[in-house]
């Protein structure tokens, strides 16, 4: 009886500690990944993706299980290894047996499926499947508390104005946010060469609508020219030839700045415009205190500013700025689309991939396929959506 009960608790203790680790693995893989070996007939990145669909129920269910077997395989290793010892032995032999199963079946598997999530997933998905199905069964039996247990209801999230959450988050999120992220990447800059007369300066000012302009000689960033500089320039009679007469010195900051500090530092300088630089020195892109309030805030408009379509008709759908509301684009379409856990289209997109996509990919929901045509740095900057109709064969 001694062995097979042995015998029984290592099982016990492999299946929690190979379920616990195939979790871990499960909750990194993203989506998209496992969709795109699922089309490379990658074998269990199908189930993978099935069950990521879910996500929010996996941890819980899986979670369930492995606790279901961690508590089984401790009671019954400690009855094992107690049977013939002394009774004061016995409470220590209790702490080890726990701490043995701890270590085997919680710590070491996360650890264990952190090293390679995508292979130990798809090699798992069929232990997962059933786990989250059981799992899932199992909480299901649970009745959900709507109130605490002092008997006051537990306020919502959703109670909270729209408005103060939204700005919430984005303080929160501004907060980790570096200057990469919001730049102007260095093809959007609009530029004037350090060679160029002030009649070009004036045409590039006049045509793009800006009044501070960075002046590049050689490829990089020599300087900025602030029109206002140049106004009282031209009712002098020795009017300045060139654009090094009026420029100033450009401030240059790493990519890798956090967006609160350099948005503190420039309200301190009185300084509206900065040129960012990568690791190696190189112009990287512009930021102007204007993106980094719209961080913030959301989009700022003045009555220089175009007005922009978010949503352009093509002849198989629409073309679409990543800044669009998932809601303004359900009433393009007519299709009802998830939007628990973001706003517009490029959180939609960035929330389907669950990484940060590339030009070009397709991800697809609720019977859209999005194809991501630009990036703006690392944010979703335009997506091509059309329906995707099945086909007859389908």
């Amino acid at each position: 009886m001694t062995v097979l009960s042995a015998v029984a608790v290592a099982l016990l203790l492999i299946l929690a500690f190979w379920l616990r680790a195939a979790g871990t693995a499960l909750n990194r893989v993203p989506r998209a990944d496992a969709l795109r070996d699922s089309s490379e007939g990658v074998r269990g990145a199908a189930t993978v993706a099935q069950l990521l669909e879910e996500r929010d129920v996996i941890g819980p269910a899986v979670g369930v299980v492995a606790s279901a077997l961690l508590i089984i395989c401790s009671v019954l290793g400690t009855v094992t290894i107690t049977a013939d010892s002394e009774e004061d032995s016995a409470l220590l032999i209790a702490l080890a047996v726990g701490l043995v199963v701890f270590l085997l079946g919680d710590l070491i598997p996360r650890w264990v499926g952190r090293l390679n999530p995508r292979r130990f997933a798809y090699v798992s998905s069929g232990l997962l499947r059933s786990a989250v199905a059981l799992g899932g069964f199992a909480n299901d039996l649970l009745p959900e508390g709507d109130e605490s247990e002092e008997g006051f209801s537990t306020p919502a999230v959703d109670e909270a104005d729209d408005h103060e959450r939204e700005l919430i988050d984005s303080v929160l999120e501004f907060t980790e946010t570096v200057v990469r992220e919001v730049m102007t990447p260095r093809p959007d800059m609009v530029t004037v060469d350090a060679t160029a007369g002030i009649e070009e300066l004036i045409d590039i000012s006049s045509e793009e609508g800006f009044s501070r302009i960075p002046v590049t000689s050689a490829g990089d960033v020599v300087g900025i020219v602030i029109l206002k500089d140049l106004l009282p320039m031209l009712t002098e009679d020795s009017r300045p030839q060139s654009v090094v007469e009026v420029m100033r010195p450009a401030e240059f900051v790493p990519e890798i700045k956090h967006a609160s500090t350099l948005l503190t530092e420039m309200q301190e300088t009185a300084t509206h415009q900065v040129i960012v630089v990568d690791e190696y020195g190189d112009v990287a892109g512009l930021v102007t205190i204007e993106d980094l309030l719209e961080e913030l805030v959301g989009e700022i408009a003045d009555e220089s500013d175009l007005e922009e379509d978010l949503v352009v008709e093509t002849e198989d759908g629409w073309a679409v700025d990543a800044r669009l509301p998932v809601d303004d684009l359900e009433k393009v379409t007519g299709i009802n689309l998830p939007d628990e856990e973001w706003d517009t289209v490029g959180g939609l997109v960035l929330g389907l991939a669950e990484r940060i996509p590339e030009e070009g990919e397709v991800f697809s929901a609720a019977g859209l396929d999005m194809r991501v045509t630009r990036m703006q740095g690392r944010r979703v900057s335009l997506v091509h959506i059309n329906v995707n109709r099945p086909t007859e064969a389908e």
